[in-house]
């Protein structure tokens, strides 16, 4: 694959391969010579692309604010915008293996949440969507938790549900879990 015949295939080329090596060694621990090898490239595209390493992990988490926006707005309800997080969980689990590891190292970048999610939560307590019995931060902490579990405990998965964390059947049953769980926040 060269740069001067498709560009763009070479960025996505490199995206996707960085998204692996990222996922899997960490922002700290990614080469850039692996993520060039991995999409068949030059190392020296990385920087004529992306400016270099940073720039390339920046483009990911862009790539995941993206994704993340088409979820749904303020009307959308909140079993339902949970239930997309556990879904898309199992479509881009190397995404959100990067995302996690990003927040265990407590980066900047890391696609977390913020102070728009905590007024978004504040917001749907008002209305009456969740309980104003709970702090909304710890509704957003146990709800980014829970709906992480299948990537952060997959043996746990396997052993109390008898399912594989990455199959559909595994994101069908926990969407369908956590927008009942939810729904009884509403008391």
């Amino acid at each position: 694959m060269g740069d001067r015949r498709d560009p763009e295939r070479t960025r996505a080329a490199l995206l996707d391969a960085a998204l692996v090596e990222f996922a899997a060694h960490g922002r700290a621990g990614a080469r850039t010579s692996a993520i060039a090898a991995r999409a068949g490239v030059n190392k020296q595209l990385i920087s004529h692309h992306f400016g270099g390493k940073e720039g390339l992990y920046r483009a990911l988490v862009e790539r995941w604010e993206a994704d993340e926006a088409s979820y749904g707005g303020p009307d959308t309800p909140l079993a339902d915008l949970v239930a997309r997080y556990v879904e898309d969980g199992i479509r881009q689990r190397d995404l959100h293996r990067l995302l996690l590891r990003a927040a265990l190292d407590d980066e900047e970048h890391s696609g977390g949440l913020d102070a728009d999610d905590l007024a978004d939560m504040r917001r749907r307590q008002q209305a009456g969507e969740v309980t104003d019995r709970l702090d909304p931060a710890f509704l957003l902490l146990m709800l980014q938790a829970t709906t992480a579990a299948g990537i952060v405990f997959p043996g746990d998965v396997r052993r109390l549900t008898g399912i594989e964390p990455t199959s559909p059947s595994f994101a069908t049953w926990h969407a369908e879990q956590l927008r009942k769980f939810v729904q009884t926040l509403a008391g």
